[in-house]
């Protein structure tokens, strides 16, 4: 992979981050907010570089953050100020299907100049996020994409809430977005890594705590491709909430925090109470590539010796619980890409394959977004899906419109059967998903890779 920058910018370097203070609780009723998409110029990298010409919401990379109260009804009014028709896909919402974002299948798509107004209730707290659903390997890569956080109405006590937006670019040596989107290689590998990691759209060396600080930190991958495997040195990560979704409190497997494009993680994260405490985040998940992300370094007086003990558990969403005993099984395949042929006959399976792209859901590459169906799911009944990877890559496979207990991997059930709305499949892996398809429409289910999706990785699940 190339390295092309250097003063630690980029994969040898920092991502940048910036934390956001607690607001107070807004009052459960309408949150109404603009959004403008359209091309702009934003600081990735620092100087000599100058500015990279990206799009972006209202100006920034990330866009603005929309926050509302659990129970609010959320509204905005999106303006197309680029020279490309668009949509807005409300990452991780469960939400009617004409609010989805996703072009000709739920609503036309938002042509140069015109407005569409999204509007939508909240009933799940948590860490989600907006983005294209129109030429998404493009439009997400030259940076449309903003956080979208759903407040609980009794958070858990921290010291600060603080967002990272993490996201990968591949940039030229002037730090402009290379124009290489929808290359072959990319859509039948491991899709558009880049050389340039950023957190909130920047790339300084240090994220300040103070001493004893105790964060919120929420994580989420807008990456195009990019897996991270996050290790946060001598700390002790606390995962309180997985796709926005509570979880167990638990300590990641091996105290690294994975999360592949489009997931998100919050977690409780507790600095050390030594006025001069330095700790290196880094991100390992390409062995080859390892490299730091951000150090945080203790500054200022401190606020404690030790970590509270304060509560960290989250109360749960209003989620169906999924009726396993009862439950209508249905299997998914996903197949193909560079070398996909050796790993079906190492598997054992045959398939006939249809279509032009490089990947296939149980045979068929997806050309566009509206196509037959693959499954038609009963409403209201409790479903399980075993999908099986039989790929050579890794697939970050998002359900829209629905949230789904992961169950088991490889026969092996999960140890917290938390509730997500994207999974991430190893090569060969076979995971066993379970939900109640109480949502009503034609939903996308596919590969987060955007240019897998790109490339064929994408189907339609009917639910009806």
């Amino acid at each position: 992979m190339s390295q092309n920058f250097s003063r630690r910018a980029f994969l040898s370097t920092t991502a940048a981050a910036a934390a956001l203070p607690l607001v107070p609780a807004l009052a459960t009723g309408q949150v109404a907010y603009g959004l403008r998409a359209a091309p702009g110029r934003a600081r990735l990298v620092p100087e000599p570089w100058g500015e990279t010409p990206v799009w972006c919401y209202d100006g920034a990379v990330p866009g603005p953050v929309l926050r509302a109260p659990q129970g609010a009804r959320l509204s905005v009014a999106v303006q197309n100020g680029l020279a490309t028709d668009t949509t807005v896909h409300w990452h991780g919402l469960r939400l009617p299907n004409a609010m989805d974002g996703v072009p000709h299948l739920t609503q036309p798509p938002i042509r140069p100049g015109e407005t569409f107004a999204y509007e939508f209730d909240l009933p799940d707290a948590g860490t989600f996020w907006y983005h294209p659903h129109m030429q998404s390997a493009e439009q997400v890569g030259r940076g449309l994409y903003g956080a979208l956080i759903v407040e609980e109405a009794a958070p858990p006590r921290v010291d600060r809430d603080v967002i990272w937006v993490l996201d990968d670019w591949r940039l030229t040596q002037e730090a402009a977005i290379s124009a290489d989107f929808g290359a072959n290689h990319d859509q039948s590998h491991a899709g558009r890594i880049g050389n340039t990691v950023t957190i909130n759209g920047r790339v300084p060396d240090e994220f300040a705590l103070r001493p004893g600080e105790r964060i919120r930190l929420r994580l989420i991958n807008a990456a195009n491709a990019r897996i991270f495997e996050l290790d946060f040195g001598d700390l002790d990560p606390r995962i309180i909430a997985l796709d926005g979704q509570p979880v167990t409190p638990h300590s990641p497997e091996a105290g690294l925090v994975t999360l592949g494009p489009a997931m998100r993680a919050d977690l409780i994260l507790d600095m050390p109470g030594a006025p001069d405490a330095r700790i290196s985040v880094t991100d390992g998940f390409y062995p080859q590539a390892a490299y730091r992300l951000v150090d945080l370094v203790a500054e200022g007086a401190p606020l404690r010796d030790g970590p509270p003990d304060w509560p960290i558990a989250l109360a749960p969403n209003p989620l169906p619980e999924p009726d396993l005993s009862g439950a209508i099984r249905h299997e998914i395949t996903f197949t193909g890409g560079a070398m996909g042929g050796m790993v079906m006959q190492g598997m054992g399976l045959q398939m006939d394959h249809r279509g032009n792209g490089f990947w296939f859901v149980n045979g068929v590459a997806a050309e566009g977004h509206v196509h037959d169906p693959i499954l038609t799911l009963r409403r209201d009944a409790s479903h399980v899906l075993r999908m099986t990877n039989a790929t050579g890559f890794h697939h970050p496979i998002h359900l829209h419109g629905h949230s789904f207990r992961v169950l088991s991997r490889n026969g092996i059930a999960t140890p917290h059967r938390e509730w997500r709305d994207t999974v991430l499949m190893a090569p060969r892996e076979q995971v066993e998903i379970g939900f109640v398809a109480d949502n009503p429409g034609d939903w996308m289910i596919h590969c987060h890779i955007l240019e897998h999706q790109a490339a064929g990785m994408m189907a339609v699940l009917r639910v009806a």
